[in-house]
């Protein structure tokens, strides 16, 4: 998938004509006209907020952790970002999954700066989705790059399909987590970082 997009004069996205077409076929198939006047622009429209929405496609969250400090003043403790807010789209129905994440890890002897967590978690997101392996994804990242001794992601989300179609059950939480290292093996230690999440 290319991540390159045309920009026009205007500084928008050059939307190719075969995509607006299609958001035009499914205006018609759901039943409205594509050509009234509150429609006509809104091929584009939904092509751009795409693009936007799925922009984690062309982010390597991967460099988000690439610059890490380790003048910590001996600090050996947990590190939590928490209730950090996100949206996605699952790639089952493509409506939104919308909610919060807390992502903690254990340091061995480097930290990185803590809005690096969200970018990564954001990098994920901004793709089709399904929740556990977007949780699955954002752990192995902090894993594989910052080498703790211990991380632990929690995301709680509540998702379209759900609420909007189907069975229709608004305020229904989805709670999954990935825990690796110490948070996995040892008991004390994820009770610890369970309980600074608030679960």
């Amino acid at each position: 998938m290319s991540d390159k997009v045309e920009l026009g004069p205007d500084g928008k996205i050059v939307v190719p004509d075969h995509v607006a077409d299609a958001v035009r076929t499914l205006i018609e198939w759901a039943g409205d006209d594509p050509a009234r006047e509150g429609l006509l622009d809104t091929p584009r429209r939904v092509a751009r907020a795409w693009k936007e929405y799925c922009s984690g496609y062309a982010d390597d969250p991967a460099i988000h952790l690439s610059r890490t400090f380790e003048e910590v003043g001996g600090y050996d403790e947990i590190v939590l970002l928490r209730d950090i807010p996100f949206q996605s789209h699952c790639e089952h129905h493509m409506a939104p999954i919308t909610g919060k994440a807390s992502i903690a890890y254990l340091p061995r002897d480097r930290v990185v700066g803590i809005s690096k967590l969200a970018r990564v978690l954001n990098g994920y997101a901004r793709r089709l989705q399904v929740q556990e392996r977007l949780t699955a994804d954002v752990a192995r990242c902090i894993w594989d790059n910052l080498h703790p001794h211990g991380v632990a992601v929690v995301i709680d989300a509540q998702h379209g399909c759900m609420t909007g179609r189907g069975v229709r059950t608004p305020g229904v939480g989805m709670v999954t987590s990935r825990l690796l290292g110490c948070f996995l093996d040892d008991q004390r230690s994820r009770k610890e970082v369970l309980s600074l999440m608030g679960y």
